[in-house]
């Protein structure tokens, strides 16, 4: 008669170990949506075509959520290039950012600060969102973008949304400050007035 008690011994023995035993992965909602798939420290991606860098992006932090399809990203920089990847045209800087992998759209946050040297133009927000398919940056409803330009054309308004491909900005709210329109002859003569001064 041992030899039933040893079997069930045996057989309960595995119940009692694995019954025991707990594993703690964290806070979690039974789906697993509190956690995030991938985590990244020190990120820097870069993009390259033809052998020659487009695009470079850097962050801190980053979390990637593959259920959202979504990237969050903290203290993140990056910079287009352009004549083969020799010359920086567009750099930016963002507190945060939230990249939707499967659009390519990106919502900057925390302060962001873009500069396309292209257009002579500088971008202060405290938010803005790419829209990858439209080529557009829009500022929140309600948010002040300022632009800047290196003549002293400078804005500040809500509303804010630029077209790359149009290449234009406007304010579809309140807006003030200055446009410095170029004389026409101080154009052509460099900067430069009839006198060279």
């Amino acid at each position: 008669m041992s030899f039933p008690k040893r079997a069930l011994v045996l057989a309960l023995l595995p119940i009692f170990v694995f019954g025991a035993c707990t594993f703690d992965y964290g806070a979690d909602d039974g789906q697993g949506v509190n956690r995030p798939d991938i985590v990244m420290e020190n990120i820097e991606y870069v993009r390259v075509r033809g052998g020659y860098m487009l695009a470079r992006f850097q962050a801190e932090h980053g979390e990637q959520w593959e259920e959202r399809q979504v990237m969050e990203l903290r203290e993140f920089t990056f910079e287009q290039m352009e004549d083969q990847g020799q010359t920086v045209n567009v750099e930016g800087s963002a507190g945060a950012a939230e990249v939707h992998l499967e659009s390519g759209d990106i919502s900057l946050f925390d302060g962001v600060n873009i500069r396309i040297e292209s257009e002579d133009i500088i971008i202060h927000a405290s938010a803005i969102d790419w829209d990858d398919t439209g080529k557009t940056l829009t500022g929140r409803e309600d948010d002040e973008v300022e632009v800047l330009r290196s003549d002293g054309t400078n804005f500040v308004g809500v509303g804010f949304s630029a077209d790359v491909r149009r290449r234009t900005w406007a304010f579809s709210g309140e807006a003030s400050g200055s446009f410095v329109e170029e004389d026409e002859e101080e154009y052509e003569n460099g900067g430069l007035d009839e006198a060279g001064e």
